[in-house]
C-alpha cells in the first residue's frame, strides 16, 4: 500500500523545493523582462534640456531607471545616458528614433536610442599576442561583456585554434606595406557583411591607415601597452624598466590619425618593484591590459562613451 500523501507538501507550490522546477508554472510577469532602452545625447549646454528630453519620454509611458548627466564647462556641451523601461508596450526604436527628430532638431543634439539588452556585433582584430583577444572572447562567451564578436581577423595563422574553439569564424588576412590597401578593404568588407558595430585592435601589431582610422572614428578602440602618454614605441616594459619606474599601466583609446593619440577611454596601473626582471613586467602588465580593454568595450557597447573633443566623456559603472 503507498504511504498516505503529506498534507503539510502542496506538489504545486513553487515554494516546495523538492518540485520539478520544469513542472512550476511560472508567473510570466516574473519571467519576461520589461524592453529597455538607452538614450544617449550631447547637444551644447543650455537650460532645459533635462525638461525637454523628460517631456519627451513621458509621452511613452517611460519609467527612468539611470540618469547620468555633464556639463562641460570648458567645450560649454552637455552630454547624458537615460536607460528606461515602459510602464505599457515599448514603442519601436524606429518610432522613438524618429519622433526624437523635432526635439533633437530644437537643442541641436547628436542623440542615439538603442534596445539595452541587445550585444554589440563586434570586430576582434588580433596579431599573435592572445591574452587580450583570449580574455574578450572568454567575457563575451560567459556573458560578462555585452558583445557579439561575428568573426576575428589576424594578419598571422597562430591565434585561429584558440578563436575556433570558441565556434567563431576566424579570417588570416596578411599584411605588408604593399598589401596593407587590400587588406583593410577586407576588413570594412567583413565589416560590412557581419553589420559590425565596433572594431577593436586586442594587440593588433599593425597601424591602420588614416583613411581606415577616419572611417572607423569613435568605432575602433585599441589597447596600448603603457600609461600613455609615456614609454611609446617598441619595448615598453623594457623602457620602464630601464627608467626604473614603480607603476607600469595601460591605455585604451579610440583609434585615430595620430598613432595612440586618439581619445582615451579607460587607463589602469600596477605597482611593480626593484627586484622585478622585464619579464615580470610583461605578465603584471598583460592583467592590466585586459582588465582596461574589457572596461573599455563594456563602456562602449553599452553607450557609456561620449567624444568630446580630443577628449571623452564616460560614465562607468
Amino acid at each position: 500500500m503507498p504511504a498516505p500523501a503529506d498534507p503539510s507538501v502542496n506538489p504545486a507550490d513553487p515554494r516546495d523545493i523538492s518540485a520539478d522546477p520544469r513542472e512550476i508554472a511560472l508567473d510570466p510577469r516574473e519571467t519576461t523582462p520589461k524592453p529597455e532602452y538607452v538614450i544617449a545625447l550631447s547637444c551644447p549646454d543650455r537650460p532645459g534640456i533635462v525638461y525637454a528630453l523628460t517631456g519627451f519620454l513621458r509621452e511613452y509611458d517611460a519609467n527612468i531607471i539611470d540618469l547620468e548627466q555633464h556639463s562641460d564647462r570648458q567645450t560649454g556641451r552637455f552630454f547624458a545616458r537615460v536607460r528606461v523601461e515602459f510602464l505599457g508596450e515599448a514603442p519601436s526604436l524606429e518610432r522613438m528614433r524618429e519622433e526624437i527628430g523635432p526635439v533633437a532638431g530644437e537643442l541641436e543634439m547628436d542623440v542615439r536610442i538603442v534596445d539595452a539588452t541587445t550585444p554589440t556585433r563586434t570586430l576582434i582584430l588580433a596579431s599573435k599576442i592572445p591574452h587580450c583577444l583570449g580574455d574578450l572572447l572568454f567575457r563575451q562567451r560567459y556573458a560578462s561583456l555585452p558583445i557579439d564578436v561575428p568573426v576575428v581577423v589576424s594578419n598571422h595563422p597562430d591565434l585561429e585554434p584558440m578563436v575556433r574553439a570558441y565556434g567563431i569564424p576566424f579570417e588570416h588576412v596578411p599584411v605588408t606595406k604593399e598589401t596593407k590597401p587590400q587588406a583593410e578593404a577586407r576588413m570594412f568588407e567583413l565589416i560590412e557583411q557581419y553589420d559590425v558595430d565596433l572594431v577593436v585592435l586586442a594587440r593588433y601589431m599593425q597601424i591602420l591607415s588614416e583613411d581606415a582610422s577616419s572611417r572607423l572614428a569613435g568605432r575602433a578602440i585599441n589597447i596600448h601597452h603603457s600609461f600613455l602618454p609615456s614609454f611609446k614605441g617598441a619595448k615598453p616594459y623594457h623602457q620602464a624598466h630601464d627608467r626604473g619606474v614603480k607603476i607600469i599601466g595601460a591605455t585604451a583609446h579610440y583609434v585615430s590619425d595620430v598613432l595612440d593619440e586618439g581619445p582615451i577611454i579607460e587607463q589602469d596601473i600596477a605597482r611593480v618593484s626593484h627586484d622585478m626582471t622585464p619579464a615580470d613586467l610583461v605578465g603584471v602588465g598583460r592583467d592590466v591590459e585586459t582588465q582596461v580593454l574589457a572596461r573599455a568595450v563594456a563602456w562602449h557597447a553599452e553607450h557609456r562613451v561620449f567624444l568630446n573633443g580630443h577628449r571623452t566623456v564616460v560614465f562607468p559603472h
